[in-house]
Formats: structure tokens, sequence, C-alpha cells
């Protein structure tokens, strides 16, 4: 008789069998033994708010501050025979110009109007009126509704530009319904700020900015405005981004929120949760005019500097270079010998400019301004308008290969003449693939110009590496790597010399119409 105890395992030998099952179940399972699954990083774990903050403490804090803007502007006197207050146009002719039996004539004789009777209605005829109910020259109309805030306790109030551009009268409602009268102190189309004042005896509640330097893409900000008019509204929401580019202007640096901002909000401010102004609602992405979450603030590191000079001057002094500058593309930066493809190449320098005097030229790149780097046009201008006009800098350039350095004196940036700033930027050609074509398949057949000045093109191949750069008929070509050409030979030498030094690509100025730019061209094959 065969004894049980032969069949039954030792505990030891069970835990052993059990200790290698479960090292297959994890190698199973992950491919990699426990031991070596241990060893790598945690994944990232936040801990969370046990829960979601409140804005209340900071909408009791600073809901006085913020107000409403009304604005009225001076309308063409009507005439009081249009007893309906409306005035018409008709291609250049007045009503009265129109035949006896054009349809609206008809129209208007049946249903009352202009020279056609009464005007039928509940209140009867109704005489526009001026701001203290008389008529006559000089009316004044509602034209725009939008939002500020108090910024000194003495009446000194921030809004939009654009909220107050036309206006000729304007009026601010406070949070607790009370209209005052207030007067414009100055304003900034190129940042769009504006600054109003209210002459009262009483001490306003007023905010400061914040130090937007600080603020992150996630933190929560609380927006306080006039949508639609309706009066004192808060929403809330997070900085979605950080120095937004929206193509408004060369000073584009703004701050994206996701807070529900509509019309009327413009002007109003964006609070972080201490009640302090991180920025000023201005602009918002949306096809249908509503909300849809996504809304632009220029930062209070930008408008407290601009606010501060409108308060003092009434107006913004910037500094001028006085050079058309364009971006520097890849193709561009591989024409000039550039390692990389930053700063910004001066297309033409204005006549008589700061930076003319200090013998900037076209082709030049500008790399840096007082030894701090520039990466393309819109840091260069921003740099350059925040300087004090009459102030002396080094500028560094990349010329003929290698870097070089001027001095010069900055100028004031001309109040009238906006296209004739530094700050004029010329349109990023569309980045093109780099072409391996010669220069000899580049399709375009040219003749020398009429006016001695470089050569005409005459046909671009529409399939070629000169039509995919946007060359067109009729322009001309007035230097390659910033030496003139004159005629087809002038441009081969300049493209035979940039092969020996090795180049891959040659930089083309074109111009039309009174204006140029700058593309870069392959030249590598052929």
């Amino acid at each position: 008789m065969t004894s049980t105890r032969s069949f039954r395992p030792s505990l030891k030998t069970v835990l052993k069998t059990s200790g290698v099952a479960g090292l297959a179940a994890v190698m199973l399972s992950t491919g990699i033994p426990a031991a070596v699954t241990n060893s790598f990083a945690e994944p990232v774990r936040v801990t969370a708010p046990q829960q979601v903050p409140s804005f209340a403490n900071v909408v009791d804090a600073v809901s006085p501050a913020v107000v409403s803007v009304r604005v009225q502007s001076r309308a063409n006197p009507v005439s009081e025979d249009a007893s309906n207050g409306f005035s018409f146009d008709f291609g250049g002719r007045g009503f009265d110009d129109l035949p006896e039996d054009h349809p609206l004539k008809r129209l208007f004789r049946e249903f009352g109007g202009p020279n056609g009777g009464p005007q039928h209605g509940p209140n009867g005829p109704r005489a526009e009126r001026g701001p203290h109910g008389k008529g006559g020259e000089g009316r004044l109309r509602p034209t725009s509704q939008g939002s500020g805030f108090f910024i000194t306790e003495d009446g000194y109030l921030v809004t939009n530009n654009h909220v107050v551009s036309d206006g000729s009268a304007f009026t601010v409602v406070l949070n607790d319904g009370t209209e005052l009268d207030a007067k414009l102190v100055g304003k900034d189309s190129r940042t769009d700020l504006a600054v109003l004042k209210v002459d009262d005896k009483r001490k306003f509640t007023y905010v400061g900015f914040a130090d937007d330097s600080k603020v992150r893409v996630g933190d929560w900000v609380v927006a306080v405005g006039n949508p639609f008019g309706l009066g004192g509204t808060v929403t809330s929401g997070i900085v979605s981004a950080r120095g937004r580019d929206i193509g408004s202007g060369p000073y584009d640096d703004y701050l994206q929120v996701d807070a529900a901002v509509n019309r009327g909000n413009s002007g109003g401010p964006t609070f972080n949760l201490e009640g302090q102004v991180v920025g000023i609602n201005t602009a918002i992405f949306s096809p249908s005019g509503g909300n849809v979450g996504i809304a632009f603030a220029i930062p209070a590191s930008v408008a407290k500097d601009v606010v501060e000079d409108l308060m003092k001057d009434g107006s913004v002094s910037r500094g001028w270079l006085g050079v058309q500058i364009q971006p520097v593309n890849k193709d561009i930066a591989d024409s000039l010998g550039l390692a990389e493809a930053s700063g910004a190449l001066v297309v033409e320098p204005q006549p008589g400019s700061p930076g003319e005097k200090a013998g900037i030229k076209k082709g030049d790149v500008v790399t840096a301004v007082d030894g701090d780097p520039i990466k393309g046009p819109r840091e260069l201008a921003r740099k350059i308008g925040a300087m004090k006009p009459g102030s002396t800098v080094d500028v560094s350039l990349w010329r003929d290969g290698k870097s070089q350095s001027v001095k010069l004196v900055i100028g004031t940036l001309p109040d009238d003449k906006q296209e004739a700033a530094a700050e004029t930027i010329q349109p990023d050609e569309p980045a093109q693939p780099a072409s391996e074509k010669a220069l000899a398949d580049l399709g375009v057949t040219v003749a020398p110009s009429e006016d001695g000045q470089g050569v005409t093109i005459s046909q671009v191949d529409p399939d070629s590496d000169a039509s995919d750069r946007g060359l067109k008929q009729g322009e001309k070509i007035v230097s390659v790597n910033n030496q003139e050409v004159k005629s087809a030979d002038d441009i081969l030498k300049v493209i035979s010399q940039a092969k020996k030094d090795g180049r891959s690509k040659a930089l083309f100025q074109i111009q039309a119409d009174n204006a140029s730019r700058f593309i870069a061209l392959p030249i590598d094959q052929g």
C-alpha cells in the first residue's frame, strides 16, 4: 500500500511554486518582471483642490470700480420736415430729387413720411433733439456702449479706444446706477486704449494693475463688464494662452481667456483672484458675434505704460527706427548665410529716418538691439516703440555675411503716418519646401527695365519656383544678394559668386507698385 505522504507537497514547496506562478503572471500581463516595473518614473499626479473657489469676494470688492461707458456722436441736422427723424441718400440724390412716380414716394404718400403728410403713430411726429432737449445743429446720437474701470480715486478710468474713438460726449454708469459725465483725456489707436476723466467730488473705488509676468496659463480669471448693454455682468474662466498675435497691429501680445466676453465687454477688466487687473478685454474670436470661449485681453504690463502716458500727456510717444521690415524665413536665412531664421530683414529705410542716418541699408538683418536678440519684426517693433525718443542704442546687423553694429538716435514715431513707422510689417511669403532646381529652371523671363533700374519680369512659369514664391509678370528684380542688377548677365554673375561661396539660395529684391520685398530662390544646382 502506497503512503499518501509521498503525494502531499510541503508548504515550502507550495510557496515556492506560488512565487514562480505569480512572477509568471506579472510577466504575462506586462511582459516585464515586477522588479523592473518598479524602477519606472512615477506618472504626473496633481492634488486637486477640495472645492472650486468662489469668486464672490473678488466680485464684491471690484464691482464698484467697473463702469458702463456710453458714447454719443454728433450727427448732421435732420430736416424738421422729415418728422420720423430719418435722412435719405439715394446714390447722391435726396428724397425730393426722386421721380414723382418712384415707388418710395408712393409708399410715403400712402403711409406718411418725408413731404408726404404726417407720420402715423401713437406718439405723433418725432423730432430729433439735442442733449438738452433742443433741436438744431450739434445733435448727439448714441453710437456705442462699452465698459471701463477706475484706476484712481479722483476719477480717471480706462476703456478701449474703439469704444470712444468717434465720440463727442461720454457718460459713465456706476455700479449703483449713477450716471456721470466724463471727458476724454487721451487715446491710443495702436494699443486700442483710452483714458476718460470724471470730475466729481466723491472718491471712487478703483483697482490696480497686476504683474502679468506672473500670470500662468490655467490661472483663474474673472471678467466684469457690460455685455449687450445689460449692465454689470460677471463671467469666469481661465487664461488659455499668452502672447497671442491676432493680426491687429505690431504690438499684438494678447492674453487669451475663455471667460464669456461679448459685445459691450470691450474696455472691461479681467481680474485675477486677488482683484488685480491682468488684462483689458478688447477683442473676441467669433463667427457669429457672440461668445465662443476665445477672448483677447491687452496685458496689464502694456496697458499700464500706455495709460500713464495718456494721463500725463494725452498721447503716447513711441520710439521710431524708420525702416520697412519683414520676417526672415529659412530660405532667406540660407541665402544670407544666417545660421537660423531669426531677425528682421530691412526692405527699405525711410528717407531721413534714424535708421537711414545711422547707415542701415536694404538687405540688412537686424539681429539685436542693445545686445538683446531680435527674433522677428514684431519683437523689433515693440522694443523700439518702448524706447524713449532721443535715446542712443546699439543695433546689431547681419550684412555681407558678417555681423556688425551701428549706433543710432531713436526718433519719434509720427502720429499721422503709421505706414512710415518702423513697425510697417511686410507679410511673410508662404513657406515653401527647399527646391533643388537650377536657376535656369525657375521659369522666369526678364528684360531690361525702361527706367534703367533693375530688370522687368516678362513671364513667369506657373509651375516654377519663382511662381511658388509669388513672383509675377510686370514686377522688377532690382537687386540680388544686395547687389544692383540691370541685366540677366548681372544676375548670373551674382548667382555664380553665391555658388562659389557655398550658398544654396540667393536673395532677390522685388519691386512692384512702389513697394518692395525680398524672396529667396534656390540656386544650388544647374
